[in-house]
């Protein structure tokens, strides 16, 4: 009768040590990754144009291709740089970030699509959270306000694309990403009406993107003046009625952060939800790096998204925080699951290639032949978040 008690003892001290190495090594990971990332981004320094930032690398011609600034990912890059600033404190990329951000600080007053948000929060918004440096805090306020200038009452929601042969009023999942940016403005001194703006652009998401199974449609075009429902798109996925994979992730993410900033419990149900469409899918790989589309029909053949993953990873460290039990326990394995397989060989650049870039295998716009198994700044940043989460989160 007193062998049971002692193999207990045996087995939670087993366990305890076990979760001790465990933790231990994702520490070792983060902290090896973030050295990693400065030494890439060193790399890359050396090959973006003056006036334009990276947007990604092809192999194939040694080729670095960089964009104007009010392409939708000109936030990245020195988002990125700041992430690597504060866990390395290197001052030679904290100097870059600094450059970067002076390059696109233009893109404050932006008014002609949607992403304020990855453009202005993502790298501004981290330079005023690293830094305090007041400098960097008007123009994301300004930033909010250019974003709510497209906003469209009727719907209601905030109009992503401006009108087009294709498109009346365009409105697209990833759109959940920039409501951060109005959100975090109307707490921090800027435009109050940017909180119910982007509550109301939930809700409309919800009614209207989702499908039953809580996969969503990328593009939902409107009628201005009635709110009508005129189509139900795809634009970068396989098919109207397909899963597209990062579609999926922004969505995961947008309600995650719109339950944080507003605590509405519908939120988080949406958000748990949706990560039930993603981790339960029966083609999402078992290292849960999906595919581009999770109806492509040549599964398992088709290329893998990297920054659908990276994406959904740092989504789900940050939904464990407002869960418990299983579901939480869920959520950081299956992040964490994520993480070690973009830190594995088959994700990760080797050191000193990739053009500087940090993973691969990331899929833009298939459907376009556009950005198809190449490194992409966005799948680095969330990649970057996701790390940085991870520690503060969840390492004791």
């Amino acid at each position: 009768m007193k062998r049971l008690p002692l193999l207990l003892l045996v087995i939670t001290l087993f366990t305890a040590s076990t979760a001790v190495q465990s933790q231990q090594k994702m520490a070792d990971l983060i902290a090896a990754n973030f050295q990693f990332a400065e030494n890439q981004y060193k790399l890359l320094m050396q090959h973006v144009t003056p006036g334009k930032m990276p947007q990604r690398y092809e192999q194939a011609n040694n080729n670095w291709v960089n964009m104007e600034i009010q392409w939708w990912c000109s936030g990245f890059y020195p988002g990125s740089l700041w992430y690597i600033y504060e866990q390395t404190g290197d001052s030679s990329i904290k100097k870059e970030a600094e450059r970067a951000l002076e390059v696109i600080k233009p893109n404050q007053f932006y008014t002609d699509h949607h992403d304020l948000g990855f453009m202005m929060y993502c790298s501004f918004g981290n330079a005023y959270r690293i830094t305090g440096n007041e400098a960097y805090k008007q123009p994301i306020l300004n930033a909010a306000d250019a974003l709510i200038t497209r906003f469209r009452p009727g719907i209601p929601a905030i109009q992503s694309w401006n009108k087009s042969k294709k498109f009346n009023c365009p409105v697209i999942i990833d759109n959940m990403m920039n409501l951060e940016l109005l959100e975090w403005a109307a707490r921090n001194g800027g435009n109050k009406k940017g909180s119910e703006i982007a509550r109301l652009h939930t809700e409309t998401t919800t009614k209207n993107h989702y499908r039953p199974d809580y996969s969503s449609y990328h593009v939902i075009d409107y009628d201005t003046a009635t709110g009508a429902v005129l189509q139900k798109r795809t634009h970068q996925g396989y098919a109207d009625n397909s899963a597209w994979s990062r579609g999926q992730a922004w969505g995961l993410y947008g309600y995650v952060m719109m339950y944080r900033f507003t605590k509405n419990k519908a939120y988080l149900q949406q958000a748990q939800n949706i990560a039930g469409f993603i981790l339960n899918h029966p083609r999402l790989p078992a290292d849960k790096i999906p595919y581009w589309d999770y109806d492509a029909p040549n599964i398992p053949d088709a290329v893998r998204d990297v920054s659908a993953a990276a994406i959904t990873a740092s989504a789900l460290l940050e939904l464990g925080q407002y869960t418990k039990g299983k579901q939480k326990e869920k959520y950081l394995s299956d992040a964490t699951t994520i993480l070690r397989a973009l830190d594995s060989d088959q994700y990760k650049a080797a050191p000193g290639t990739n053009g500087g870039f940090l993973l691969l295998h990331s899929t833009g716009a298939l459907p376009f032949n556009s950005e198809i198994d190449v490194p992409l700044i966005y799948a680095d940043y969330y990649f970057l978040e996701a790390l940085k989460r991870y520690k503060d989160w969840y390492l004791k």
